[in-house]
């Protein structure tokens, strides 16, 4: 009898993701156990069908394969997983390994490794300048490193680890529960399948002992409020030997006196007296690089008018390019007069300075709508 296709098998369309080929599988494994349909032979045939499909599918190479050649692809050797006799399921621990595998060690049959070391998370908070001009900092994190006394295997001088006698050196204990079978991690080795007889006296058998690590973090231009930088085998070492996990920089840009960020581009607001508004000019404004750009102020300069200054901003973060700075002006109206500027502007406000459309537009404007909004009411 020719075989079925391996996806009409799974359910699954020809495009399905490995997300949905291993949803499916275990839907279907699940329901054909043999465990779950003691001597039911068809269900069994079934289970081994969905196994080898599921075998053969989850693999890019493998699928690859039968895309192209179907199940000839694995006929006379071809790949050493489809032709007959399923995926080689065994008992129903492999459906939870399988299943739950990132929760137990990934599938790992027989423990034997100890526990990669953890990551770590480190909050820097670094100045707009440094992130403008990229920079160099030293850390220091408090972590775990290496035992030198026993160079990380945990045991005294001239002991060594021996076969853990809970789990007999599998580093996994089995109980069964009806038709369940559950595995754990070995409580006594902690999955390692060996312990320590005589344990080193500077960790405690550990491998490892508290202490604090100074790295240098190189920021790089351009970064911004959440960018993450990873450092590699800097994280907490690994139990007894096994690899270390890593260390990530998490950044935060501190808040500047002077400009306001946004994405690459920088904010700057300006006051500027009140005659220099009316009358125009030229003013002086910082840049982020230390140095100074002109701004001209035409004549009636608003407050909220901007400007706006190409290539002034952030450099982009692994780029060349460069944001742009905006200035916003803010009209300050003077204070603590000289008995002379007030005869000045009391002489301005005669000449009608204060109310003619020509002079204040926007006033005269808005105060037009309220005589509008007055009339209205009384009609």
């Amino acid at each position: 009898m020719a075989k079925r296709d391996y996806y009409e098998i799974l359910g699954v369309d020809r495009n399905a993701s490995k997300d949905e080929l291993k949803s499916a599988y275990r839907k279907l494994a699940m329901q054909y156990h043999p465990d779950r349909n003691p001597d039911d032979a068809e269900a069994e045939r079934k289970f081994k069908e969905v196994g080898e499909a599921y075998e053969a599918l989850k693999d890019d190479q493998k699928r690859a394969a039968y895309d192209r050649f179907g199940h000839e692809a694995f006929e006379q050797g071809g790949f050493g997983g489809g032709g007959g006799g399923g995926a080689g399921f065994g008992g129903f621990t492999d459906i939870f390994e399988e299943m739950f595998g990132d929760f137990m060690g990934g599938g790992r049959r027989g423990g034997r490794q100890s526990p990669r070391g953890a990551d770590l998370r480190y909050n820097l908070e670094v100045s707009l300048e440094d992130a403008f001009q990229g920079r160099k900092i030293d850390i220091r994190v408090p972590t775990s490193v290496t035992c030198e006394t026993c160079e990380g295997s945990g045991a005294a001088e001239g002991a060594k680890p021996v076969i853990c006698e809970t789990c007999g050196g599998d580093g996994k204990v089995r109980t069964s529960q009806g038709f369940f079978t559950i595995e754990r991690t070995c409580p006594s080795c902690q999955g390692e399948g060996r312990v320590i007889d005589k344990p080193c006296g500077s960790c405690n058998g550990a491998g490892r002992v508290h202490r604090d690590k100074t790295l240098q973090v190189n920021i790089p231009r351009g970064v911004e409020d959440g960018n993450r930088i990873r450092l590699a085998g800097e994280g907490e070492a690994g139990v007894r030997g096994a690899p270390p996990g890593d260390l990530y920089i998490f950044l935060s840009v501190a808040p500047h006196r002077l400009f306001q960020r946004q994405g690459a581009d920088l904010a700057c607001r300006v006051p500027i007296a009140m005659a220099d508004a009316a009358l125009g000019g030229d003013i002086e404004v910082p840049t982020i690089d230390g140095g100074r750009a002109k701004v001209k102020i035409p004549e009636g300069a608003q407050t909220g008018q901007q400007f706006r200054l190409r290539g002034k901003g952030m450099p982009v973060l692994q780029s060349s390019q460069r944001g742009d700075m905006y200035i916003e002006i803010a009209v300050e109206t003077p204070v603590k007069l000289t008995k002379r500027q007030k005869e000045l502007l009391e002489e301005f406000r005669k000449e009608g300075g204060g109310s003619k459309v020509q002079n204040s537009p926007e006033t005269e404007g808005f105060f037009s709508k309220v005589k509008e909004f007055w009339d209205d009411l009384t009609e």
